[in-house]
């Protein structure tokens, strides 16, 4: 899926568009050449968004990486199994109850649940091209919601 815009304003102009609908864009800014006299000239430009990957199935991936990466594969498993055995919450849910995912993490983990799930939100932010800021008050479930809703102009 992609979408061709004739010039920066269009391009800009979606980029300003909130939605619910979770897309990363990515700009790929595509040259016209036209050979004249030997050399290529550039006669137009355009550029191309396409869309990446959902929301959630980024979430799944930065939680998958960011948890074998601290654990390994067989914490991992161990982290998954229980979520699912204590909290009901299977691993592909987890974009859906971020709340769910939190309290399991804070009871199997105690006080390290916290930054495991920091270490998560920046690489997901990193991974769609944000700088992560902490926000007073502000829980795991927060900033996914924040995402999901769109209040970053990177979604459509």
């Amino acid at each position: 899926m992609y979408a061709v815009f004739e010039s920066d304003s269009e391009y800009e102009r979606l980029l300003l568009i909130q939605t619910p609908v979770s897309y990363k864009l990515n700009p790929i800014t595509l040259g016209t050449f036209t050979w004249r006299n030997a050399r290529a000239e550039v006669t137009g430009v355009t550029k191309r968004l396409y869309a990446m990957e959902r929301l959630d199935d980024l979430l799944l991936k930065v939680v998958d990486e960011t948890l074998r990466q601290v654990f390994r594969e067989a914490g991992t498993k161990v982290i998954y199994n229980f979520l699912e055995n204590n909290h009901h919450l299977k691993r592909e849910d987890i974009a859906e109850k971020p709340e769910v995912f939190s309290a399991g993490l804070e009871r199997l983990l105690g006080s390290g649940a916290p930054v495991i799930e920091k270490l998560i939100l920046k690489n997901l932010y990193r991974r769609l091209g944000m700088e992560f800021e902490e926000k007073e008050g502000y829980g795991f479930s927060d900033y996914i919601k924040e995402l999901r809703n769109g209040k970053f102009d990177l979604y459509i």
